[in-house]
């Protein structure tokens, strides 16, 4: 099992943020990731919103970075760890930007960007920037295979309904080949056969994790999914997330300093599907607790579960 690492003060949702985090600025951040960097954890997680309307401010917060650049600042302060999103909203920006964005990360961090997608669900978010988010499915499924177009073709072309280019040239290329790693997040089953037809992770969110294996037997029976390699992120913290980041109060969820507790619980994940994790946290009151923390899951927790 990989260890991943939330980022810290990337997001105030009530059910999963803790107060001490609000006050970090970009030092402390950067002097995090490099401490986890230097510990062992595996990649870097943080989400994405670019507007919250008031009434979701409450459960969701409207701190929230724009994943790339963030992505990028981290790279410059990180050697190995990789840099993921979790999730980047697919369908709220131009897919010849956001290729670009991810392409120029992977160049510049040396083939360490891993890119999880999903469609949304805050129509008032997609209503303001002008998204129709009643077709955001399909406009994903479009949108992706157009990327892969940009990072794999020297002479890309594609021609949909949402994106159409021709007679261009597109580089940077990713390091990583054939394109960076794209995951997807998401329960529906247009989510898993989008997994089966592009993917190389998923990322389930309201999925009852004893439903993981059924589903992740569905995404290997499709007939696009070709038998590759498929991981699979979870972390129970989630599971006290609803659908719209109401606070559903889990018992498997809070995060504790049992030691033997937390083996137990990686490896139900483990046998559920699950390759990457994070390790919930309990309630910290700042920063050098939230370090402790780290350096303690990585002496005692991750050489028992790798």
């Amino acid at each position: 099992m990989k260890i991943n690492i939330g980022v810290p003060n990337s997001m105030h949702v009530a059910a999963m943020s803790q107060p001490w985090e609000y006050s970090l600025v970009g030092s402390d951040i950067a002097n995090i990731l490099e401490k986890a960097d230097a510990l062992g954890f595996y990649k870097c997680m943080l989400g994405e919103h670019f507007i919250v309307p008031n009434e979701h401010i409450g459960l969701s917060g409207d701190h929230y970075f724009h994943v790339a650049v963030a992505l990028a600042f981290f790279a410059g302060h990180t050697k190995r760890m990789k840099l993921m999103s979790s999730v980047s909203i697919l369908p709220l920006q131009n897919p010849i930007v956001q290729a670009k964005a991810w392409s120029t990360l992977d160049f510049l961090s040396g083939g360490r960007a891993c890119a999880l997608f999903g469609v949304g669900w805050l129509k008032e978010e997609f209503d303001m920037l002008g998204v129709n988010f009643h077709e955001r499915g399909a406009m994903a499924d479009e949108y992706i295979a157009a990327m892969i177009e940009l990072w794999t073709k020297e002479s890309p072309a594609y021609e949909g309904k949402y994106v159409s280019f021709k007679n261009i040239g597109f580089a940077p290329k990713p390091v990583q080949k054939p394109y960076l790693p794209i995951w997807f997040g998401g329960d529906a089953e247009p989510v898993l056969r989008r997994v089966a037809r592009f993917g190389n992770g998923w990322s389930p969110f309201r999925t009852p994790p004893e439903k993981f294996p059924e589903c992740i037997d569905y995404i290997r029976s499709q007939p696009e999914h070709n038998g590759r390699p498929l991981d699979i992120f979870f972390a129970l913290e989630m599971l006290n997330v609803g659908a719209h980041h109401e606070i559903l109060d889990d018992p498997r969820a809070p995060g504790n300093w049992d030691v033997q507790k937390i083996i137990d619980q990686i490896g139900w994940l483990k046998q559920l599907g699950v390759t990457e994790t994070i390790v919930p946290l309990p309630k910290l009151d700042g920063l050098n607790s939230y370090m402790d923390r780290m350096q303690w899951v990585a002496e005692e927790i991750m050489p028992k579960v790798s």
